[in-house]
């Protein structure tokens, strides 16, 4: 009879997951050794290795490649039951797993507290990353939710809009084209964008609608945080494309300025996001109706009240 723990699965299956000791440590908030001697105790536990070493890589053995099928399994019937057990309690208590695209980070806090005032039982843990990694956390099942610009059409998910995202060109409030009306798309092609990285859902919105009208941006700094953006937008560095939400604070205060383009805003939305087939507790269910119904309107409340 095998004596494993839950907690050596776990700590295997973050191992596995990741085929690296230290990032599978920083997962789970534990040193490396510890994650070291759970992997060890668990390969005496059943007599045979999980993995091999291969230069600077660890790969899973045949026996570790079997066990990795059975744990992600076993870990997710007990989250399935976590979630039963949650509907039995009701609303009262509860945790939610949330992934944010770091664009979305910028309102999403904003909604969670609204939440968590009315259901004040309720615990978030919430993950702010960007496009790939939250497509990654949804595929391995690791999230409730997740909010996103645009969701891909190649993953086995379920997506429904809740709230508009559009997407405006800004500059540095000294640039010569804060001054003009009705810019033409094709005056941008003299100037610099600072882009996000490949992959993200704005650049890639950013990157068709330019196609569509035949034009050809220079590409400047390229950066993985819309926050990174504007601080060079607002340098001097080139012009950025973002989303409206983002902007919000430095366009009250005058540091960056919303071009006249002909075309943008670039209509788009934000989307929350769930694993086709997955069974959300009731308390994922009631945060999902309440983005689909209440989001829109308290952001724009709040935005007319900041």
């Amino acid at each position: 009879m095998l004596h494993v723990t839950i907690r050596q699965l776990t700590v295997f299956e973050t191992v596995a997951r990741h085929l690296s000791f230290s990032r599978a440590a920083e997962e789970l908030y534990l040193s490396q050794p510890a994650v070291s001697m759970q992997i060890k105790q668990l390969e005496e536990n059943i007599s045979l290795p999980l993995f091999e070493q291969m230069g600077k890589q660890i790969h899973l053995t045949e026996a570790g490649n079997e066990l990795y099928l059975y744990s992600r399994d076993i870990l997710q019937r007990l989250a399935d039951l976590e979630v039963a057990l949650d509907e039995l309690k009701g609303m009262e208590r509860g945790k939610l797993n949330i992934a944010v695209v770091t664009t979305a980070n910028y309102f999403a806090p904003h909604l969670l507290a609204k939440f968590c005032q009315r259901y004040s039982g309720v615990t978030v843990s919430l993950n702010v990353s960007n496009r790939e990694s939250i497509l990654k956390q949804l595929d391995e099942n690791a999230v409730d939710l997740a909010i996103m610009g645009q969701p891909p059409d190649n993953l086995d998910i379920t997506s429904q809009s809740f709230m508009e995202n559009p997407l405006v060109v800004v500059a540095p409030t000294n640039h010569l084209l804060c001054r003009k009306q009705r810019i033409s798309v094709k005056r941008l092609a003299q100037e610099t964008f600072l882009v996000r990285e490949p992959g993200s859902g704005t650049r890639s919105a950013m990157e068709r609608f330019f196609q569509q009208h035949g034009v050809r941006i220079n590409k400047g700094m390229e950066t993985d945080t819309t926050e990174a953006i504007k601080q060079a937008v607002q340098a001097g560095m080139g012009l950025g494309i973002v989303s409206l939400h983002t902007v919000e604070l430095e366009l009250e205060t005058q540091r960056l300025k919303v071009l006249d383009v002909q075309g943008f805003p670039i209509p788009r939305f934000w989307h929350v996001v769930i694993r086709k087939n997955k069974r959300l507790s009731a308390l994922a269910q009631t945060f999902r109706d309440f983005l689909l119904m209440e989001a829109a309107s308290l952001i724009h409340n709040a935005g007319k009240n900041g």
